[in-house]
């Protein structure tokens, strides 16, 4: 087992990549309290701004927005990898969103005298305190606070529906090479995933380490022994009608007990490993795997 360093996608990437241990959420004030043209490469906060009322400010999004339908409409100007600054200068905006990791496109932007929010993924509470931040940042506090506080609301209404049950091993996956058991990436003991999962009802086989990802051998998955493999996949190529053909992938390892038992969930969805206004639900997607008893 071994900190993950390389990916497999360019979708893997982008939540590797950010959750390197750099500041949370930082603003740069400035003294316009409501920009009225907004950039952002962040499909959480993309989507949490549409959530709160600000879509009609996004003239920008990122490669990978997809939540909600409308950000098709607006000119796509790459992501944490790619990000194309001629295109996104432009479009003349007056705060863009970063990841905290673009230090240098950072600090073009900041040259060019253009405000910045900058983001990393961190555990639910940092989730909820990004959504604040960022509502504050463009004005419109109370209906950032009001997303924040109904996705809160949910999840203790989870956890309390949940209170106890058994909490079974898990082992949650959110990478994986299609019709393979190669690079597997899976949720350490830190980080939203990480507390999605026990806000479900589970209990992270890999919670002792003290990283949000990790990649996995074969080997390092026997020996964890899960009782329960939920896996969460956004790859393009994985649809409904080959998620069952996925699902049987796991069956290569028949003495892990999770497999044995087949309790084995391929969830589908950007929703799950996308922490903004869709969390709770994605948790709650999450506890139904675990839990399909309790609901």
């Amino acid at each position: 087992m071994r900190l993950v360093t390389r990916h497999t996608t360019a979708l893997v990437a982008t939540l590797l990549l950010t959750v390197a241990v750099i500041p949370r959420a930082q603003v740069r004030p400035r003294a316009q309290e409501r920009p009225a043209r907004i950039i952002s490469v962040v499909p959480a906060l993309t989507e949490a701004l549409f959530a709160i009322g600000a879509g009609d400010e996004v003239v920008g999004v990122g490669t990978f927005d997809k939540h909600p339908a409308e950000v098709a409409t607006r000119t796509r100007v790459g992501g944490l990898l790619d990000p194309d600054m001629e295109r996104i200068f432009a479009l003349r905006p007056d705060l863009i969103i970063f990841y905290g990791s673009q230090q240098d496109q950072l600090a073009q932007v900041t040259r060019a005298g253009i405000d910045t929010f900058t983001y990393a993924h961190g555990g639910i509470d940092d989730t909820l305190s990004v959504i604040r931040q960022l509502g504050a940042r463009i004005g419109r506090v109370r209906e950032a606070t009001h997303l924040a506080s109904a996705i809160d609301t949910q999840l203790v209404d989870l956890r309390t529906r949940l209170e106890g049950r058994d909490r079974p091993r898990v082992l949650l996956v959110f990478g994986r090479q299609p019709g393979s058991l190669g690079n597997i990436y899976a949720s350490g003991g830190t980080g939203f995933l990480h507390d999605m999962l026990e806000a479900a009802g589970g209990r992270n086989v890999f919670e002792h380490v003290s990283r949000e990802s990790i990649q996995l051998s074969s080997e390092a998955i026997l020996t964890a022994a899960p009782e329960v493999i939920v896996e969460l996949t956004y790859d393009d190529r994985v649809t409904e009608d080959t998620q069952a053909a996925e699902v049987a992938v796991w069956d290569r390892l028949s003495s892990v007990p999770a497999v044995r038992n087949s309790r084995v969930h391929l969830l589908l969805g950007n929703q799950f490993v996308q922490p903004g206004p869709r969390m709770a639900d994605a948790t709650e997607a999450i506890a139904h795997a675990l839990h399909p008893d309790a609901f």
